[in-house]
C-alpha cells in the first residue's frame, strides 16, 4: 500500500513537472501575490519571460518597475479593479526585461477571496512578443507606401481626422498640402524606373527631414506627396515654408552617374478654425492650389483659403 502511494506521489510530481515544462515551452507562466505581505511567487517560465535570475529576490516594486510606463498604469488599474470587484482580467502589457529586452505579455489577474475579502490575487502571464510583432507587421504593410516607407493615402486620411478631432491639441491642424513632382514622366521614359523610384525615395527622404514635425507625411500615389501641416498657422508663415521646400526640393540628385534635375509644384488648403473640415473638401481645395502652380509655370507655390490666397516662385 505504501509502495503504490509512493508510485502515486511520484506520478503526481512527474505530471506537474511535465505540465510545468509545456506551459515554459507555450511561453506561458503562472504567478501570485499575497495581498498582505505583496510577497510575490513564480514559476520558471515567468522568471524567463522577465528575463529574471531565479534566485534573486522577487520584490513587487522592482518588478512594477519593468513595466513601460503606460503598460504600467494599465496593469495597476486592472490589479485594482480585480481586487475591488473579484471578476477576472486579461491585457496585453509591454515590459523591459531585467536585461533591457523589450517583450509585449498577456496577463491574467484572478484573486481569491476568503470571507468576502481578497487574500490573494493569481493568473498567468505569456509571452506574445512574436504575435504582437506579426500584427504590427501587417499593420505597417497595410499602412506604408512600400516604395518610400511614408504613409499610404488610407493611413494619411485616417490620420487627417484623428488630427482635427484631437482635443488634447484642439483639432490643432493648419494646412493640408499637395506636392506634385515636376517632368517625373520624363524621368521615367529618359532613365527608366529605377531612376524614377530613387527620385521618390529620395523626396521622402527630404520631406521627412524638412517635416519631422508635420501631423503626418505621406505618398498618395505616383509622384503625389501629402502633408498635414499642424505649424505655422499663418498664411504668410506657410507661405514662406513651402517656398522654402521648393528650393530644398529642386536640389539635384546623383544616381547611377546621372545628374538628376529635381522640381516640384506645391498646392496648400488652408484648414483655419474650426477644424471641422471634411477632408474631401480640402484636398478638392488642394487640389485646385496645385493646378494654379502648375499652371503658373511649375516649381512654385499656390495657397487657397480663407486667410489668403498667394503664389511663389
Amino acid at each position: 500500500m505504501r509502495e503504490d502511494s509512493v508510485a502515486s506521489l511520484l506520478s503526481d510530481e512527474a505530471r506537474a513537472r511535465l505540465y510545468d515544462q509545456a506551459l515554459t515551452a507555450a511561453g506561458i507562466g503562472a504567478w501570485e501575490c499575497d495581498l498582505a505581505t505583496e510577497r510575490l511567487n513564480w514559476t520558471s517560465a515567468v522568471y524567463g519571460l522577465f528575463g529574471y535570475p531565479i534566485g534573486n529576490p522577487l520584490r513587487r516594486a522592482s518588478i512594477v518597475d519593468l513595466y513601460v510606463d503606460e503598460s504600467r498604469r494599465h496593469m495597476e488599474l486592472a490589479r485594482a479593479e480585480v481586487i475591488q470587484s473579484g471578476r477576472p482580467v486579461t491585457l496585453e502589457t509591454e515590459i523591459r526585461t531585467w536585461r533591457g529586452e523589450m517583450r509585449w505579455m498577456r496577463l491574467s489577474i484572478n484573486a481569491l477571496r476568503e470571507g468576502g475579502r481578497p487574500v490573494r490575487i493569481f493568473g498567468c502571464k505569456q509571452d506574445v512578443t512574436s504575435d504582437r510583432l506579426a500584427i504590427e507587421h501587417l499593420r505597417q504593410q497595410a499602412e506604408t507606401d512600400p516604395l518610400t516607407g511614408l504613409a499610404n493615402r488610407a493611413r494619411f486620411q485616417e490620420r487627417y481626422r484623428e488630427v482635427v478631432s484631437d482635443r488634447l491639441h484642439h483639432g490643432f491642424a493648419s494646412a493640408l498640402v499637395l506636392i506634385d513632382l515636376d517632368g517625373f514622366k520624363e524621368l521615367n521614359d529618359t532613365l527608366g524606373h529605377l531612376a524614377g523610384d530613387a527620385c521618390l525615395c529620395e523626396v521622402a527622404q527630404r520631406l521627412r527631414r524638412a517635416f519631422n514635425s508635420a501631423g503626418l507625411i505621406s505618398r498618395l500615389g505616383g509622384d503625389e506627396f501629402a502633408i498635414i501641416l499642424r505649424t505655422p498657422t499663418s498664411a504668410e508663415r506657410i507661405a514662406d515654408v513651402l517656398r522654402r521646400t521648393i528650393v530644398m526640393l529642386s536640389r539635384p540628385l546623383f544616381w547611377n552617374g546621372h545628374r538628376i534635375k529635381v522640381s516640384a509644384s506645391i498646392g496648400a488648403a488652408l484648414i483655419g478654425r474650426p477644424h471641422q473640415r471634411r477632408i474631401a473638401d480640402l484636398f478638392a481645395e488642394a487640389d485646385l492650389a496645385l493646378y494654379q502652380a502648375k499652371a503658373a509655370g511649375r516649381n512654385r507655390v499656390s495657397l487657397i483659403g480663407d486667410q489668403a490666397q498667394s503664389r511663389a516662385a
